[in-house]
């Protein structure tokens, strides 16, 4: 009677009680898949290290031969019976009063029943009684209320197989290398052999895979070559951690609050978009494989939404970083920052589209010495408008922009739009034009797309969720004359030509950007719906090799672009209230000729005008005031003078750079003017180029004498100076 208690006690165990479907739903695999927006499988990550779980297999996936090698193994009357094999218990019983070995009595139904219950799993010693009993109980429960087919399937995805092991998805795949539909009948013999003794010696495993193999093939089957199949089998570990399109979606979700237990999750990504990028970049890398390129990222953003629908971090097999995620590493962006800095300085009313600013040599007095930027090809184009100089990136003019608005106000700019710095604008100082600070490539297309917007910023997403409430970070009408600018491609005509990569067959506005001495390269831009954006560079950090805008990230970007408008329009953005149209034309003054040609421009409303035009008094005004604003001087200059460099100026040399590619520009006012350098002649008129050299120096002016006209004294530093290219310079 107390043997039949704990019996009826085992019965209602956990186990017996649930359902098929409530153990199937309850089933958790090691693995976590990450699934397109349309539920396709786009990456697999292993999340679970204490157990190797592959995913459910349904019965019909099973191969027949391994359902029929199961069953021949472990439960030959498994069709017949209700649970318990009664035949085989007398047979066992009957075995061991005569200390006979037999096989053992426990069904597939049985074995399934410890599988469940916690309380009759087997112990290191075996079952106990109470245990058996419970089991036996447990089974004709089970049978009851499943399905033979149903039992079976179970059995198949939790019994455990070899070590860490368990189901067989897991088996199939870690030792065969193969999904389970696809296991011949040596594969199913030796997957019945492991379910017997999981952790058996390779002799044991052949012994009884051959057994197998015999019942499924006939008496005569060949296990001539099945030890050496077996070994090989046992060592192989061909089941990859992680697999897929999407490794560092896989990392960011399952890292992410909320997300660790979850074992199926649906992001935004669209698979054959994925796709498409991952091929796209790693081909246009392997082009780029002599120039000391090996890793890139692209991001591709839904305007309206925000939705991330292409986030590829890394080259993947091309990289010796693949883990690293581009996509939310920090990296200086290079001339990429330019568009926010000009938006903000035609909302503030300091610039319009068709103002003109001076590219020539500038030397800006910081409190850290002369800042002195150079254009990328280190050519300058003389007065431009603010349209040129946006849309063919020249950095002079940015620089002068950054002067008027202020590194500081740029700052508080960016982190409005989402591109929070690690420093004050002041700390990155008139540089921040150039894009000094470091910016994530995430955060970087999120901001573009905010431009995309009309000014209004929100954080991006990877899961399917409500759009989050958007702000105005930026002047609407700014944004969309920025926008105009980026899209034409006669602006950026002076430095990448009238049909450059970057020029689409749809409406799109695009920048790019190169930082310092050729270590990131980046495009981004955005359509209509789309906003792209690429960065090509080393994780390690290491400068390229003659990569420039239109050779690095740029094909990638409109290769992406144009995947995306194969078959959808992209048009031009409608102009918000408060921007006017006008006819504009230049002229350096009354005889010269025209700057620019004359045509319609975008204008904030109240800033207009239809004429641009430059005289000599000013063109001398803002020429020294590009010494900073605080050196502009108005008194009358004298006869002859050096206007750069200023006195006590301490300059350093940029190490990136190579020497003889760095010069100082000097300036003088006066006639038949001679240069010396430390009492030695080194040029003749009002202007020169000298090589820098460390260490302190005297200048002087010369008349036709030899009579000092006048000088000035200052300090060169970096005598450590690494050798580069030579034609390294602050890139565009």
């Amino acid at each position: 009677m107390i043997a039949i208690f704990l019996v009826a006690v085992c019965a209602y165990s956990t186990g017996a009680a649930a359902t098929f479907n409530e153990i199937k739903a309850g089933y958790q695999s090691s693995d976590t898949l990450i699934l397109s927006r349309e539920g396709e499988l786009l990456h697999r990550l292993r999340t679970d290290a204490t157990v190797r779980r592959g995913q459910w297999v349904a019965l019909a996936d099973v191969s027949p031969a391994l359902r029929t090698a199961l069953v021949l193994s472990e439960d030959k009357r498994f069709y017949e019976h209700s649970g318990v094999d009664w035949r085989a218990v007398s047979a066992a019983a009957w075995g061991n009063l005569w200390n006979t070995k037999t096989r053992g009595a426990s069904t597939i139904t049985m074995q399934l029943a410890g599988l469940l219950d916690e309380d009759l799993r087997r112990g290191s010693g075996g079952r106990s009684v109470v245990q058996k009993l419970g089991q036996t109980w447990s089974a004709q429960s089970l049978e009851r209320s499943w399905r033979k087919d149903q039992i079976l399937e179970a059995y198949l995805n939790l019994v455990p197989f070899r070590g860490e092991l368990v189901g067989i998805d897991a088996l199939s795949q870690t030792l065969f290398g193969k999904a389970a539909h696809g296991l011949d009948h040596r594969e199913a013999a030796v997957a019945a052999a492991l379910v017997r003794a999981p952790n058996a010696k390779e002799a044991q495993v052949v012994q009884r895979a051959c057994s197998v193999l015999k019942s499924l093939e006939s008496a005569a089957a060949n296990c001539a070559a099945l030890d050496l199949f077996v070994t090989g089998a046992l060592q192989r570990r061909d089941y990859a951690a992680s697999e897929g399109v999407a490794p560092h979606v896989a990392r960011q979700l399952t890292a992410s609050p909320g997300t660790h237990a979850t074992r199926r999750i649906t992001t935004t990504l669209r698979a054959p978009l994925q796709r498409f990028a991952v091929q796209t970049l790693q081909s246009h890398l392997r082009e780029l494989a002599g120039r000391h390129v090996e890793d890139a990222a692209l991001l591709v953003l839904d305007n309206a939404s925000g939705e991330v629908l292409a986030w590829v971090g890394s080259s993947g097999p091309l990289s010796n970083a693949a883990d690293v995620d581009a996509v939310t590493a920090l990296r200086q962006p290079g001339s990429t920052l330019k568009p926010f800095l000009y938006a903000q300085a035609m909302a503030e009313r300091r610039i319009t589209a068709a103002s003109l600013l001076e590219d020539s040599a500038a030397q800006i007095q910081t409190t850290g010495g002369l800042y002195i930027p150079q254009n990328y090809d280190r050519h300058f184009k003389g007065w431009v408008s603010a349209r040129t100089a946006l849309g063919a990136s020249l950095n002079v003019p940015a620089v002068r922009t950054l002067v008027m608005v202020s590194p500081d106000a740029f700052a508080k700019q960016l982190t409005r739009l989402g591109l929070p710095l690690a420093e004050s604008g002041d700390f990155y100082g008139y540089s921040l034009a150039l894009g000094s600070a470091e910016v994530s490539l995430l955060n970087l297309t999120n901001a573009y797309r905010a431009l995309a917007n009309g000014g209004r910023a929100s954080p991006s997403t990877l899961l399917p969720r409500k759009p989050a409430p958007a702000s105005q970070a930026l002047d609407p009408r700014a944004a969309f004359i920025v926008g105009d600018i980026l899209s034409d491609p006669m602006a950026r005509a002076r430095t990448f030509g009238t049909d450059s990569v970057l020029a689409t067959r749809f409406w799109s506005a695009v920048k790019t950007g190169t930082s310092k001495d050729m270590r990131d390269n980046w495009a981004v831009g955005y359509s209509q719906r789309y906003t792209v954006g690429v960065w090509v560079g080393n994780a390690s950090g290491a400068p390229m090799w003659d990569v420039s805008g239109t050779t690095g990230a740029a094909p990638i970007w409109a290769a992406v672009m144009n995947f995306l408008h194969a078959k959808q329009a992209s048009r031009a953005p409608k102009p918000p209230a408060g921007v006017v149209h006008k006819a504009v034309q230049f002229a350096n003054s009354t005889s010269a000729p025209t700057l620019e040609a004359a045509r319609d421009e975008w204008f904030v409303e109240g800033t207009q005008q239809t004429t641009f035009a430059m005289d000599s008094g000013a063109i001398r005004a803002v020429s020294m005031s590009s010494r900073g604003q605080k050196d502009l001087k108005t008194e009358a200059a004298p006869s002859a003078r050096i206007t750069a460099p200023t006195h006590g100026t301490i300059i350093a040399l940029d190490p990136d750079i190579p020497p003889k590619a760095q010069r100082l520009s000097l300036q003088a006012e006066g006639a038949n003017l001679r240069w010396l350098l430390n009492g030695k002649p080194v040029a003749k008129g009002n202007s020169a180029q000298w090589p820098l050299w460390p260490g302190k120096h005297l200048l002087q002016i010369t008349d036709a004498r030899g009579h000092v006209l006048d000088q000035v004294r200052f300090e060169v530093r970096g005598a450590g100076v690494l050798s580069a290219r030579a034609d390294g310079a602050k890139p565009r």
